[in-house]
């Protein structure tokens, strides 16, 4: 059971759990690819990325990108912790104003991002945690500041550990791993639901450094898996994607183009063309 699909959609930008409060079975996987998340894990289990994987046998601050894909294999049958999930906007800021996500955070991709905790440091966040379901709780006006500044605090409370996780390699079929994951971090893109949001992640390279594997190593596996490249894996998304948001909304070829990773509505409509045998304006007039 996966503990985001049990949250309510319209939940809002925070909310913060129990994790004893949710079915925990093996294989979790985290699919909200606009949520960031943060575990206290009391209980022991696996933790899988893409080509390696690292044993919980004690109690562990987790930190989850929504754009790195894992799974979560629950050993134990008691699960214990807390964990809380938020958009990015919950993250703090540099001077030059970006989030730490894309800078020293154990969010950063590549970075450690499993903490094995101290009696001492499992106390203190635990108690973090708990002030987060209380002041989440309450109707005090700025709680949201408030909950900002315990995200906060358990970032650095994360920057002042050594990591210490050992990661093993795993599994029989590394290409067939690659191949999955590369389709899930692909899927987590889509649909596009407004003309801000715009994709992340939109060439072989891209995929290749989330997934923290060389581009050549992800381009074999999916051929090998797939039969078709990155590349064309890539098109053909986005192609049904247009496709849908050209018969399916009113916003004009600029606003789909930026949206879907062109820099130009020209890119897009060239591209559109190679692969529809029409134009974009020319598609849309085929709704009925």
């Amino acid at each position: 059971m996966n503990y985001l699909k049990q949250i309510p959609a319209n939940f809002g930008s925070f909310n913060v759990y129990r994790r004893n409060e949710f079915t925990c079975k093996n294989y979790m996987v985290s699919h909200r690819r606009d949520f960031y998340k943060i575990s206290l894990i009391k209980g022991q289990g696996k933790l899988y990325y893409a080509n390696r994987g690292v044993e919980v046998n004690a109690n562990a601050l987790l930190f989850s990108n929504p754009m790195v894909p894992y799974k979560w294999e629950a050993i134990s049958e008691k699960q214990d912790g807390y964990f809380c999930v938020f958009k990015e906007g919950f993250l703090p800021q540099n001077s030059q104003n970006k989030s730490f996500e894309a800078t020293e955070s154990p969010f950063k991709i590549g970075a450690d991002s499993i903490f094995f905790l101290e009696p001492a440091q499992q106390a203190y966040v635990s108690n973090l945690f708990e002030q987060m379901l209380t002041e989440n709780a309450s109707d005090y006006i700025h709680k949201h500041e408030l909950l900002k500044n315990y995200i906060h605090l358990l970032i650095h409370e994360a920057l002042k550990i050594r990591p210490n996780a050992r990661y093993f390699k795993y599994g029989s079929n590394a290409s067939e791993r690659i191949t999955h994951c590369f389709i899930e971090l692909l899927s987590r893109q889509f649909p596009i639901d407004s003309p801000e949001q715009q994709l992340r992640l939109k060439a072989p390279t891209d995929f290749a450094q989330h997934l923290s594997v060389h581009v050549n190593y992800l381009n074999r596996s999916v051929k090998e898996i797939t039969g078709k490249t990155t590349s064309e894996m890539i098109a053909q998304r986005v192609t049904e994607e247009a496709k849908a948001l050209l018969l399916h909304t009113n916003w004009n070829i600029a606003e789909i183009a930026f949206c879907l990773g062109f820099p130009e509505p020209a890119y897009f409509s060239n591209f559109f063309k190679k692969r529809v045998a029409k134009t974009p304006g020319q598609y849309r007039k085929t709704k009925v």
